[in-house]
């Protein structure tokens, strides 16, 4: 069983980079769930007219954040550069993303994630996982995703 992970770098396990990557700091990460964070820069791509991240940003960290936990497990527990190994994500499906409040430039979410369920077919992983993005202690976004995640 892999031990918890404490401020990891996660982009050096997602294939996402700058201007898409919008998960960057992870303060946990275990078998079962994650917390990552994300300060909104005022460059991000994702900014509506008013300075608000819309809702396509918002869904992109819940997903970026919700499929490290599986994908954690693709990479050994001493690899924290995430140089063993190369993963594709896909989101199969949206099952509920309800925004309740856009944020602004500057804020910080706080996105956390749990696993749900997860069936492995050897280089492959079907999973479902649950996602709830703060800002200041409010729920802002909730969210419910099914991933494909294999080994390219």
């Amino acid at each position: 069983m892999k031990q918890p992970r404490y401020d990891i770098n996660i982009k050096n396990f997602l294939p996402h980079r700058e201007p898409m990557l919008l998960a960057t700091v992870t303060p946990y990460l275990d078998q079962e769930s994650v917390i990552t964070h994300f300060n909104i820069p005022e460059d991000c791509i994702f900014l509506d007219e008013e300075g608000q991240l819309s809702e396509a940003g918002l869904i992109e960290n819940a997903a970026q954040a919700s499929s490290s936990i599986v994908g954690q497990s693709y990479f050994d527990d001493d690899d924290v550069e995430g140089t063993g190994n190369k993963l594709v994500g896909y989101i199969s499906a949206i099952k509920k993303a309800e925004v309740y409040e856009l944020p602004k430039i500057g804020e910080l979410l706080v996105t956390k994630a749990k696993l749900v369920s997860r069936f492995d077919t050897g280089t492959m992983s079907i999973c479902t996982i649950t996602s709830s993005t703060f800002r200041n202690d409010d729920l802002i976004v909730d969210c419910n995703f099914n991933f494909l995640i294999h080994e390219v």
